[in-house]
């Protein structure tokens, strides 16, 4: 397999497509990143050869922050974030929706798996409102 930053890119697809399994770069990136490069999108991955693949490594270390570097950045604006009590950041902290979402009707996925409160009898409703007075009635 063809390895670029840290990666094993598949080698049976076209290079632009391959390239998309890096964390941090899409298809927008691809595009320019080949055409610095001059490498042909539409070339397999496993038909690059060493000389390609050193100058598209070289290049994404230059210009991108891709994988672990990439990971590291966006976990540390989201400590910020939290840290100095921004609103985006005390969404984060209470796993809701940060960008405006609404939550009244949605947001399972950010929020959890739902939590159902069964229906309770009169009796037993009675039971854990007042705890003092039904030891009373004995």
């Amino acid at each position: 397999m063809t390895r670029i930053a840290g990666i094993d890119i598949p080698e049976h697809k076209r290079t632009d497509i391959a390239l998309t399994y890096i964390y941090g770069i899409g298809r927008s990136n691809v595009k320019a990143l080949l055409k610095e490069a001059n490498i042909d999108a539409a070339k397999r991955a496993k038909d690059l050869n060493e000389d390609e693949i050193n100058r598209l490594q070289k290049i994404i270390e230059q210009t991108l922050q891709v994988e672990g570097n990439l990971h590291r950045l966006v976990l540390n604006n989201i400590k910020r974030l939290k840290e100095i009590g921004a609103y985006r950041g005390i969404r984060h902290t209470r796993n809701l929706p940060v960008r405006g979402q609404r939550t009244r009707a949605n947001a399972r996925t950010k929020r959890g798996k739902r939590m159902t409160i069964g229906a309770l009898k009169k009796d037993d409703r009675a039971k854990i409102a007042t705890p003092g007075a039904s030891a009373e009635k004995k």
